[in-house]
């Protein structure tokens, strides 16, 4: 387990990152480092207690025993290739990445001998993007997935389930990598794909005015970071693909009933979509 003196290195100090560093300081630990090339980003932090020192330089890395990447799966992949040999033996590493099977064996590939990489995802996006929209609470009641292969150790999933408690995560569940794309790709790429179809289709900004609550929910997810999620769609492209295939399928059917007239197959549908609804309210737990 993670000691509060445990040395803590975020790389990446955006929206999440900075959001890690908040959750982590609250809850008691005291040797937190932060890395980015936004020297701003490092001066937020820093003035607000987060940080005990941040750093331009990926040297500051070597003092973690736990690095946290909250970076984008290429620069990820790319920051690791260029600096892991700063990583200390005893080390673990982790990430917040939406997506596994394209990045585990890349970074295991460029590891020293004695670090180890434990996959893990905060279910707790949102739409906002930089240091400034950070915010802890995001934690509380949410999803945290662990993604670990057979070169994790079983005391090294404790020791992040644990973590993801003590920063206010209400389910933390654990998943193979293949079986985490998988459901990332339901539940959330296509869900913005579909909200972004949904807006770019066709320009019906002039009905803002008049739109309800319904609209606005089902659409929040299309104020999007264009250069994460079309990266995340391509990485997860078989899955995704899929999903999109089902989702036309579905939505085909439900135009065949209403072009029938099948009404009480169209009340049947709506009453299975209104009883699994039910199954996805966050439920605070804390």
């Amino acid at each position: 387990m993670f000691s509060y003196e445990t040395p803590i290195v975020i790389v990446g100090l955006g929206v999440l990152g900075m959001s890690y560093a908040q959750s982590l300081h609250q809850a008691g630990y005291t040797h937190i480092y932060g890395i980015d090339i936004d020297q701003q980003a490092l001066a937020h932090g820093l003035s607000l207690g987060y940080l005990q020192e941040g750093s331009t330089s990926p040297n500051l890395m070597a003092k973690g025993k736990l690095v946290i990447f909250a970076l984008y799966p290429h620069t990820l992949i790319d920051f690791v290739t260029q600096h892991a040999h700063l990583l200390q033996a005893g080390t673990m590493v982790t990430d917040v990445t939406g997506v596994k099977r394209a990045i585990i064996d890349q970074v295991n590939a460029v590891l020293p001998t004695g670090v180890e990489f434990l996959a893990c995802h905060p279910m707790a996006g949102r739409e906002s993007r930089g240091y400034a929209y950070a915010d802890a609470s995001r934690f509380q009641g949410a999803n945290f997935l662990i993604v670990p292969t057979a070169q994790n150790k079983e005391s090294s999933i404790a020791a992040m389930h644990s973590l993801a408690t003590q920063m206010g995560f209400a389910h933390i569940e654990v998943l193979d990598p293949q079986a985490h794309d998988e459901m990332i790709g339901y539940v959330s790429q296509l869900t913005h794909l579909i909200a972004v179809a949904l807006m770019s289709g066709k320009d019906r900004s002039h009905l803002a005015r008049y739109t309800g609550d319904s609209f606005r929910d089902l659409t929040r997810i299309a104020n999007i970071n264009e250069d994460l999620w079309a990266e995340l769609f391509q990485l997860n492209k078989d899955v995704l693909l899929r999903e999109v295939d089902d989702f036309l399928s579905q939505v085909q059917y439900l135009k065949t009933l209403l072009a029938e007239d099948q009404v009480e197959q169209m009340k049947e549908e709506m009453r299975i979509a209104t009883a699994r609804r039910k199954g996805f309210d966050k439920q605070v737990t804390r």
